[in-house]
Order: C-alpha cells, then structure tokens, then sequence
C-alpha cells in the first residue's frame, strides 16, 4: 500500500536533502560584522571563518557590489574576500555560496549609512584632560552581568586580580560626576571580550575583536555611554590591542594561516630591547626578538606582517571608531607590533579620520625612543610614522625624580628642567599625552610616599604645562598602594562604586578631610583649565630652576604670557624675585592667584611664596 505524503514528510525531506548538500560546511564568523558607505576607501576585505569554506565560491548577485578577488590561504577553513563597493551606497544583500553551481550557504550583509559629520567629530587635544578608567574597579551599575555563563571566569570580589562587577552601566551613572570634576575625555582599559580562565578583567587579552565583554555590557550599551558623554561634553578613547590576543581566542583553536601568530603559535619571550628597532648598530635578529616575542604565554604575539591580519587590524579600528564615535584611540604596547604595519596602519586612521588623535603607548625613560613614534620626529633612520601622540613617560619619570630627590646641580628639579628641553626631538610635543601614574604603576600618591605637598605639586604641574594630561581614577581622592606595586591593589575599587561602600568618593561620605582638600584642588585646577583654555594650550616657556624654584610660562597666539605656575621645594617661605621675569613680565599688570584670588603687581620686586607649594596665576 502507498503511503501518502504528509506536509511533515515533505518537509522532512527538503530538510535531509539541504543538511547532505551542505554537510561538511557551516559560517562561524564574517567580520566586520557590516560596514559603512561613504568612505574615503572603497574596497572592503572580509574574513570569512566556517569549515572547509574555502572549497565553496562566494558570490553577490547585487551589481553594486563586486568580489574583487577571493583569496585561500593554507586553512581551507577560511577565506578572504576583496569586496569593491561600487555603488557605494546603503544596502543590505546576500553572499551565496556555491558548490556544483548550488547554493550551499547563504550571508544576509550590510552597508550603513554613515552619521553626518562622523569624519569631524572632535578629537583630542591639548584643552582635554583624560579620566582613566579600570572599568571592572570603578562601578558597578549592574549587578545582573556581573556573572556570564558563557564566559569562564566568575564573580570574586575577594580575589584582588578577579572580576569585581564594575561596568559600562557603572560608568554613565557617574558620568554627571566625571563632568562636574572638569574631565573632559574617558579612557578606559580595554571592554572587548576577555573570555579567559583568570586575570580577564584587565582587558588586554581579547578573544572578540568585535564584541564588548558581556559582563560589562554590550556593544548597544558601549555606544549609548558615547552617546551620554557626548551629551556630557566627553569623549571617549578605546584602548586598542594591536600586538596580541588572548590565548583563548578562537583564532588559536584554528589559526587562519600558519603564520598568524609569531613561533607557530608556541611561547616565545619578547626581549623588551625596544632600543634594537632604531638601533644604527645594531642587528635583525635583535630587532626580531623584541618584534615577534610573545609578552606572557596566554598573549599569543601576531603577526602583524600577514597581510589579512593587517588589514583585518585596521579595518577593526575603524569600525569601532565608526560604530561607537570614539574621540580617539590609545594604542597599547605600539612599539611591539611590526613598524611597517603601524606605518600602514595609522596612515589607514589618519587618512579616513584626519582630525582623529591616536596616543601609543611607549613605556620608556628615554625620549629618544619615544619620539621615535611620533609623527614629523624625523628619526635618523628616516622611519615614517602617522602616529600623532605618545605617552609622555620620560616627563612622568622626570616630575616624581624632581620632587623628591634632593636639590643639587644635577638633581631635582633640573631635572624635570632637562627632560623639557629634550622637546626639541618630538614632531609636537604639545600633543603628548603626559601623566604621573596609570594603571601599570604605583599610584602617585604611594611614588610620593603620601606626601600632600609634593601630590599637590605634581597634579598642579601635570595639568597646567604642556601636553594633554591624563589622571588615573582615584587620583583625585589620594587613592594609593601602600607597600605592595600589586596590580589588583593599585587598581582598587573606586569608593562608591560599590553599594555597601562605606566611602563615596561623588559624594564625598566617609572621605578624610585630606582626602576631601585633595579633590577640591583637583576639581579647582580641572575648571581653571575650563574656564582659562588659552592658559593651558598655548607655547610653554621655562626658566633653569634656582635655589628651589622652578618658574614656567603659557603664551597665547600673540606670544604674551597668560598664566604663571611656579613650584618651590624649599621647606620655608621663599620671596621669588620678580626682575628675573621681566621679558614676561613687562606686558602684564597684576597676577592673581588661583587658590585665593590674591592680587600682586606686576611691578613688585618679589612675590612670597609658600613653602613646598605650586601656584599658579593668571596673569592680566
């Protein structure tokens, strides 16, 4: 007897038949994700993961867009497409992809319309003051994310260097307070996934190029705190990895390419010799160990001289920049990846975003080397970099030597003195990025044994000279590490952050009166730099210390001097003659005070100074 076939059976059927065609093929990723028309380049390359998904051929039946080319490389699980946008425009459309001239496997994509006025979206500069944000240490504004089930390290607050729940939730609720302070730019460590067995919360070893770590949020909420601080008049900096990834990766469980990472992908220490990439005497195999070492064995090292990786790297930066209207970008450890591709790489930046400022971080004393990065620095080599901003780490050094080694002809505030004049080696040292901690270093207040007078000194001179100043969170409420430089220590939990707190650092609750003076001079000197931005960002001009004094000028455009900051490290009042300044001097009527209004005539002979004291004045 026949048996009639139901619509279940039919189904059945068309099912069974569609899984055997395309047994042995599935699409795990394609990124970017989507993108944006209207860019100054039009081609775009696609990564294309899915097994065996070399041994079907993509196409695109919209005429708008054309596969240029299609590359394999040696994991017939991946594929690279060369997309010409052609058309240019918004539009969603279908890669199929084929075998035997049938579709095996289908890809809906998409091309955005881009925000008006994207390109020129303010960007930092010297009127800024950066706000740097532990993000699992600083708030926690939701409590539900706190724990991801699908991501391997939990919840422990009592664990130092675990997951303590702070968010981007945690973030916008302070960002009214972030305002009020006289912040102007928040830069957190890194949101992107970290979805590693331990130590994930400080960022830097993503496993998701493309997706914010589920326990901080998510990509929606990444962009609504662009969005708020905007309204809040901040930007925000992402902290971009461009040297390593996380070993778990899903890249390491199946590499594109042979040579997608350094040491086929076996742990091989980095030098740290970052002195052998300009080295005129020096070798290759110098310049390879630093290059290609791998920083710990869960950062696997890539390799950013494969092509695809390369321009998977710039195509990412973009995105986010784009997705998220990001005010900048702080590259971590910039001089470890390949020069080349950095060369290429900010140029890809700078060429699509031309006012986008972009800070690599370059850990060393020596300004030699830290210019060496910054664009118009003009090296020896001839190197060519579109880099517009480095940490300013040989002035962070300078400044705590300054303060607390003794007064001599060598030592002391010739010091920070020296290293000033070493400007000359930068392309723009106003463009600097300059600091006296973050987060890989003892906070300033421990590198200055808890000394009121010299933290005073410090954040006075770090946010009326030169460069754009960044502050660590916590800074401004005297937050330290007493006896330990421990990571989890020195990034605590932000007071407040937290509802059982018994401290409130927005509030002020359970805060010393020290503490209490600390914040209120920092929130004086942020809105003097609101309130004066000609005296923060114009020409910086310095006199050599004498017995104790250290005496620097800001000039407007007109090369007349508008504010006066002088530092003394003697432990008595001193009279600072007024005579020694006169070419500055000779224009201005007054000088007033910044702590107290005080008034003091140009004219004057001295001026007193209190002891172990910076001060600044507005000049008139």
């Amino acid at each position: 007897m026949q048996k009639k076939l139901t619509t279940k059976h039919i189904l059945t059927l068309f099912f069974t038949l569609v899984i055997s065609e395309s047994f042995g093929h599935d699409l795990k990723h394609v990124e970017p994700p989507f993108w944006w028309a209207d860019f100054n380049h039009k081609e775009l390359q696609l990564l294309v993961h899915g097994e065996n998904i070399s041994q079907l051929e993509p196409k695109i039946s919209y005429k708008g867009v054309e596969i240029k080319k299609v590359h394999k490389v040696d994991n017939p699980n991946y594929l690279f497409l060369d997309l010409l946008l052609k058309k240019n425009k918004p539009k969603k459309f279908t890669i199929n992809f084929y075998k035997d001239k049938k579709i095996i496997l289908k890809h809906d994509y998409e091309i955005l319309k881009r925000k008006k006025g994207a390109e020129n979206k303010e960007t930092i500069s010297g009127r800024d003051v950066i706000y740097l944000i532990t993000p699992d240490r600083y708030a926690n504004g939701d409590e539900e994310n706190d724990e991801v089930k699908s991501l391997l390290e939990k919840h422990n607050r009592g664990n130092k260097d675990g997951r303590h729940g702070g968010d981007i939730q945690g973030i916008i609720n302070n960002l009214d307070y972030i305002e009020e302070m006289g912040f102007t730019q928040i830069w957190s460590m890194p949101l992107l996934e970290n979805a590693m067995d331990n130590y994930s919360y400080h960022g830097y070893a993503i496993t998701d190029h493309y997706n914010i770590d589920a326990r901080y949020g998510s990509n929606q909420l990444y962009r609504q705190l662009s969005r708020e601080a905007n309204e809040h008049n901040i930007g925000i900096i992402m902290d971009v990895v461009l040297n390593h990834i996380g070993s778990n990766h899903p890249w390491m469980s199946d590499l594109p390419s042979s040579d997608w990472v350094h040491h086929q992908g076996e742990f091989s220490p980095t030098t740290h010799r970052r002195e052998a990439l300009h080295d005129i005497h020096g070798v290759e195999a110098d310049k390879k160990a630093f290059s290609n070492g791998w920083f710990v064995p869960t950062m696997p090292d890539l390799n950013q001289q494969n092509p695809y990786l390369a321009t998977y790297l710039i195509q990412n930066a973009i995105w986010w920049v784009e997705y998220a209207q990001l005010s900048g970008i702080r590259v971590d450890t910039y001089s470890y990846s390949d020069k080349a591709f950095l060369t290429r790489w900010t140029k890809a930046l700078t060429t699509q975003y031309p006012d986008l400022n972009i800070v690599g971080e370059e850990w060393t004393t020596n300004p030699v080397i830290t210019s060496y990065w910054q664009a118009g620095s003009n090296p020896a080599d001839g190197y060519q970099s579109y880099l517009p901003s480095v940490m300013d780490f040989p002035l962070q050094q300078a400044l705590v030597n300054a303060l607390k080694n003794e007064e001599s002809w060598g030592s002391g505030l010739i010091e920070l003195y020296e290293i000033l004049a070493s400007d000359a080696l930068y392309g723009d040292p106003y463009n600097l990025v300059t600091f006296t901690d973050n987060h890989d270093m003892s906070r300033i207040f421990t590198q200055l044994d808890e000394n009121y007078a010299l933290w005073d000194m410090a954040m006075t001179y770090l946010l009326t000279s030169r460069g754009i100043p960044q502050v660590f969170y916590g800074t401004e409420i005297l937050m330290a590490n007493p006896g330990t430089d421990d990571h989890g220590i020195i990034r605590t939990d932000f007071p407040g952050g937290w509802a059982h707190h018994d401290q409130n650092a927005v509030t002020q609750k359970g805060l010393s009166s020290l503490q209490k003076k600390a914040q209120n001079r920092m929130r004086s000197l942020l809105n003097f730099r609101r309130q004066h931005p000609g005296a923060v960002s114009g020409e910086y001009l310095h006199y050599v210390p004498e017995a104790g004094i250290y005496v620097y000028f800001r000039l407007n455009k007109q090369g007349t001097p508008v504010m006066m900051g002088l530092l003394n490290k003697n432990t008595a009042v001193t009279e600072v003659e007024l005579g020694r300044f006169a070419p500055q001097l000779k224009q201005i009527k007054q000088l007033t005070r910044l702590k107290d209004n005080k008034t003091v005539a140009a004219t004057a002979a001295t001026l007193s100074v209190p002891a172990q004291s910076a001060s600044v004045w507005l000049l008139q």
